[in-house]
């Protein structure tokens, strides 16, 4: 579990590292909140075509394989821009970085359910969150001060090295976990199962956490920045959002697996509360910011260990992989549309216009329900 938890931590640290740094410092890349916005959703544009792949693909051959692969892969994507630099090289390496994340994300999360029983899935996806939350929470911070100390460079060269040495260590760590035999299933019945509330539900939050914290990593730099905060103290304050996710997210699966929170409410009350912190967001100075991104944090540490045993509990073991895969697809569709939603209403107005269209799509699902359940005579 431990390398795992290793491989979370490897995809959050180089997804958010170089976001948060591009954002802050605009290191020649960045001309424009367009152009940030699209940089940040290359990486993500890539997990969206091929996650539900390599999920399939974990299914078939086992989640072993396809993990130890996908690592292989980012450290190879990482190194490309670490000796070639340039601008050019900076987008594919983030191109070939989110296909290479493609492969092992989903896999790791398949594992992670399979070698767990079903009365502890909470406490192993939290565990496993909380290892992403802090590659999230360190990325900005070690990113900004890793830029001003080498350059991209030297970040996209320390990525090479902790993506190979994860990929040995979960070579070692990692066991064989057979594929499972499969029912034949057609498309309409992949269609079913999609359509199913007990997968559109929670990939659905899943999407507006990822969202949140997407556009939270990216633009709360700018926000930063503009609010006179050096680089530094910008990939820290950005790093809040990420260490509140981190310690709510085992608080989470703990509370499920005890029965003491149902995945619903605390889904519901997770997109309310990253709501909230994007609308803190618009409020101008470095309390907005803090304060916007603590909300944040804590709303998308409610939704994600939940969104993930959900998933667990309602799949069929051989299908765990592609489960994981197409939902990482809700995620990563919420990932990059985030960022570009709050760019382009950036563009056209300002940037807390686009922080807040983006706290009205999370509000507005739970707010329905809570309104409807409020509206419905009791007994």
């Amino acid at each position: 579990m431990a390398a795992l938890y290793a491989a979370g931590f490897t995809t959050a640290f180089g997804a958010h590292g170089v976001a948060a740094t591009l954002g802050a410092r605009s290191a020649g890349s960045v001309t424009s909140l367009m152009t940030l916005g699209a940089l940040l959703a290359l990486y993500d544009g890539a997990e969206v075509v091929l996650k539900p792949v390599f999920g399939s693909l974990a299914d078939r051959i086992g989640g072993r394989a396809v993990l130890l692969g996908g690592l292989a892969a980012f450290a190879a994507a990482s190194g490309v821009y670490a000796l070639a630099g340039g601008q050019g090289w900076l987008w594919a390496a983030r191109l070939g970085q989110g296909a290479a994340a493609s492969a092992f994300s989903p896999a790791a999360s398949a594992l992670v359910a399979r070698l767990n029983p079903a009365a502890r899935q909470g406490r192993a996806f939290g565990g496993y969150g909380f290892w992403k939350s802090v590659g999230y929470t360190l990325g900005p911070l070690l990113g900004g001060v890793l830029v001003w100390a080498g350059g991209l460079r030297l970040l996209f060269t320390v990525l090479t090295g902790l993506a190979l040495a994860v990929g040995g260590w979960a070579a070692a760590a990692v066991p064989r976990v057979p594929p499972l035999p499969r029912a034949r299933q057609t498309v309409l019945d992949l269609a079913r199962r999609l359509a199913e509330p007990s997968f559109l539900a929670p990939t659905a939050a899943l999407a507006g956490a990822t969202a949140a914290l997407s556009a939270g990593v990216g633009f709360l730099p700018v926000s930063g920045r503009a609010a006179g905060m050096g680089a530094v103290a910008t990939g820290a304050a950005v790093s809040v959002l990420a260490a509140c996710a981190a310690v709510v997210q085992p608080r989470a699966g703990r509370a499920l697996d005890t029965g003491r929170l149902t995945a619903s409410a605390g889904i519901t009350a997770g997109l309310l509360t990253a709501a909230a912190g994007l609308a803190c967001a618009t409020l101008p100075g470095p309390a907005g910011v803090l304060l916007g991104a603590a909300l944040t944090g804590v709303g998308t540490g409610l939704i994600t260990p939940l969104g993930f045993a959900w998933l667990a509990a309602s799949t069929p073991k051989e299908r765990l992989g592609r489960t994981m895969g197409t939902a990482e697809l809700g995620r990563e569709l919420g990932d990059a549309g985030g960022p570009l939603l709050v760019a382009s209403i950036a563009t056209g107005a300002s940037l807390a216009y686009g922080y807040a269209a983006l706290a009205l799509v999370l509000a507005a699902v739970p707010a329905a329900r809570l309104l409807r359940a409020a509206a419905r005579p009791r007994r």
